[in-house]
């Protein structure tokens, strides 16, 4: 049951007031006063109130029933109901029976005042709740997917609907309140139309969303949700687009796994924003060898595939044969090729894959060797 406090009260006194030149009093269902026109009887019980309450009826007081009830005055007292229940009574002072023409509608307005609240509060509930149920998936904290269930059916949410995280991040700028209210701005553009996204803040300057995943009805293809994020870009004055970076992440299709959906939606966006600084819309399968490499680095595996490339980096301090390293395996091996965007004679290009293996020891003529340089490169990248 709903129960009036002091502030609502308060606000039906307030709206109420206006409409009729008369006190107000606003009762709560014990009958203390919660809001009036009269502040000194703010506190005090009002036995009009309780008897309007116990019978649930309007109760008249004239000036000759005032001495046989503590805390009244000439008037009428009408009980408030919502939902069927009685929650309160709303007391106007005066001559009772001229009130009685527009006590009716009083009492209609102060129960729509409190309809009005109660929507509002119910709303801003659920969405704390959703809210917090969103965090809780891609954090992973929940160990049987029953009882997750159990959470989104109560929530509305259908948990079976394959779903991908993408995360929208905005530059801070050093001014938090203004990044706060970019974020809003875009949470209102993701919600008009919903097309069913979860949305949550999961830091003052970054929002979640888990999409459906199937655009197309049938299978997940990540080139559409890239179209789809080009729209709402499109939508974004571009002074507030310039602001925000975009990421989605991979789709995995279990619903327990979301928060690994989550997870490569961060990673992508951190190595997108290192690499790709002047971009603001980063797809997983664009770094995915990054994102999924980055699970390595505190392993000894990660650490054994690292350490020929970790040489080379202590022994290159200008950087050239990491460079010369990055070519030659872009272009998988080709060394015309190489030596042409290098801007070197095919001579120098071998002494330095030369000096390159003598340094790592691995052999690039070797797929295996040339191979582990190219994963060491990447978990580099990764760490830095």
């Amino acid at each position: 049951m709903y129960l009036l406090d002091s502030p609502l009260a308060q606000q039906i006194v307030d709206r109420t007031m206006a409409i009729i030149g008369h006190n107000i009093n606003v009762m709560n269902n014990q009958g203390v006063i919660l809001g009036s026109g009269d502040k000194n009887r703010i506190g005090s019980v009002h036995e009009g109130a309780l008897l309007a309450i116990s019978q649930n009826r309007t109760v008249k007081i004239h000036q000759g029933t005032i001495a046989s009830l503590q805390g009244v005055k000439p008037g009428i007292n009408l009980p408030l109901h919502y939902q069927g229940e009685i929650i309160g009574v709303i007391g106007i002072t005066g001559e009772p029976e001229p009130l009685m023409a527009f006590g009716k509608l009083l009492k209609m307005s102060a129960e729509m005042i409190v309809e009005q609240a109660n929507s509002i509060e119910l709303a801003q509930w659920q969405n704390r709740q959703q809210e917090e149920f969103i965090l809780q998936l891609i954090k992973g904290e929940y160990q049987q997917l029953e009882q997750l269930s159990t959470r989104a059916e109560r929530l509305g949410i259908d948990l079976t609907m394959p779903r991908v995280a993408a995360v929208i991040q905005v530059q801070e700028e050093g001014n938090e309140s203004s990044a706060k209210s970019l974020l809003k701005q875009v949470l209102n553009l993701l919600e008009t139309p919903s097309r069913g996204n979860l949305i949550a803040m999961t830091s003052m300057t970054e929002l979640v969303i888990l999409k459906p995943a199937f655009l197309d009805g049938k299978q997940w293809r990540a080139e559409l949700e890239s179209q789809r994020i080009d729209q709402l870009l499109k939508r974004i004055p571009p002074e507030m687009s310039a602001q925000l970076n975009i990421a989605l992440g991979h789709y995995f299709p279990r619903p327990e796994d979301i928060h690994r959906s989550y997870q490569t939606a961060k990673e992508t966006l951190r190595f997108g924003m290192q690499m790709h600084p002047t971009q603001n819309k980063y797809l997983f399968e664009d770094y995915a060898l990054l994102v999924m490499l980055s699970g390595l680095q505190q392993d000894w595996r990660g650490q054994q595939l690292l350490t020929p490339f970790q040489k080379l980096v202590e022994h290159d301090s200008n950087q050239q044969l990491r460079k010369t390293l990055a070519a030659y395996l872009n272009h998988f091996g080709d060394q015309g090729t190489c030596a042409k965007q290098l801007y070197i004679h095919r001579n120098t290009l071998r002494y330095r894959l030369d000096k390159i293996s003598q340094i790592t020891g691995v052999e690039l003529s070797n797929l295996n060797g040339l191979l582990q340089l190219y994963l060491g490169q990447a978990l580099f990248t990764s760490h830095t």
